[in-house]
């Protein structure tokens, strides 16, 4: 008889910036959520899916939750909260500090909310002496009835067999929602734009904020293997645009290179990619632009 295997989907939340993309794809084995040092880098919900002899983990990547200043930004929260209604147990990170700030305390206030096991992550353990990762455990024991606290290093891959294993203990059993070669549900188009959104803010850095948005114009495949594809960096002024592309194009053709790279090891293949900025005034706060871009109007 065969034996039975847990299976459920936990959820990833947390203030921006705190290493839920991170943590995703070290758990899942490879990269498919970007990751910056800027705040709000994962807009979207992202499905990835770990997999192993005990069952299967189907892990939702939440943008963080912060306070919304635009329609993008009411998009993504409304996208993490209504996440945490689909789940069987819900990862919360922290950075680890006993300080429990406002963005914190809004998080603590949606928890009391929802019936499922809550397991505190306090992640970046290694920037920090062992002491003091005790300290930050007591602090928020006190808050909420966790059903598990674990402290990892994200970055350094520590302690994560540990999360595992805690999360396979809270999934019910039940079928594989996926086969076991799957790593993620996100289309190749979106996952190719994510990357060169990605290389964009790393390569920009403090220049530009965060209104820039990406798109795939063409994705096709020669004969011969290579792919050709087109993308579409969208900016919200003239100014901006200027600068990412940069004098004679050599900020434009540092985020293309870049992106390349990465998008040949996911397509294990040769990519030709062209890349191109427009200006889109305010998209942000437009539902049309929003809804093109792939942030659909559930706000």
């Amino acid at each position: 008889m065969e034996q039975q295997k847990k299976s459920g989907f936990a959820a990833l939340i947390g203030r921006p910036n705190v290493g839920k993309s991170t943590l995703m794809n070290h758990l899942i084995g490879q990269k498919i959520a970007i990751t910056s040092d800027r705040p709000q880098t994962t807009r979207n919900r992202i499905q990835t899916v770990y997999t192993d002899e005990r069952g299967q983990i189907v892990f939702l990547d939440t943008p963080g939750i912060h306070k919304a200043k635009n329609k993008l930004g009411r998009y993504m929260v409304g996208a993490a909260e209504r996440t945490l209604k689909e789940v069987d147990v819900i990862l919360w990170l922290v950075e680890p500090s006993s300080y429990v700030g406002a963005g914190e305390q809004h998080i603590l206030d949606i928890l009391k909310q929802v019936k499922v096991p809550v397991v505190l992550v306090i992640n970046k353990v290694d920037t920090v002496e062992k002491t003091q990762v005790l300290t930050y455990i007591d602090a928020y024991k006190k808050l909420y009835p966790f059903a598990e606290i674990v402290p990892v290093s994200a970055l350094r891959g520590k302690n994560l067999d540990t999360l595992l294993d805690v999360l396979m203990k809270y999934l019910p059993y039940g079928p594989m929602y996926y086969d076991e070669d799957t790593v993620t549900d996100q289309p190749m188009r979106q996952i190719a734009a994510e990357i060169i959104r990605e290389k964009a803010l790393r390569c920009l850095e403090d220049e530009i904020p965060h209104g820039i948005a990406v798109t795939i114009e063409k994705m096709k495949e020669r004969p011969d293997g290579i792919w050709d594809i087109e993308a579409e960096i969208v900016c919200e002024r003239d100014s901006h645009k200027g600068i990412i592309i940069g004098k004679g194009g050599s900020m434009l053709k540092k985020i293309a290179s870049s992106a390349r790279h990465d998008i040949e090891r996911m397509m294990e293949g040769k990519v030709n990619l062209k890349v191109w900025v427009k200006v889109r005034k305010e998209w942000r706060d437009n539902d049309l632009y929003l809804k093109n871009y792939g942030y659909h109007k559930d706000m």
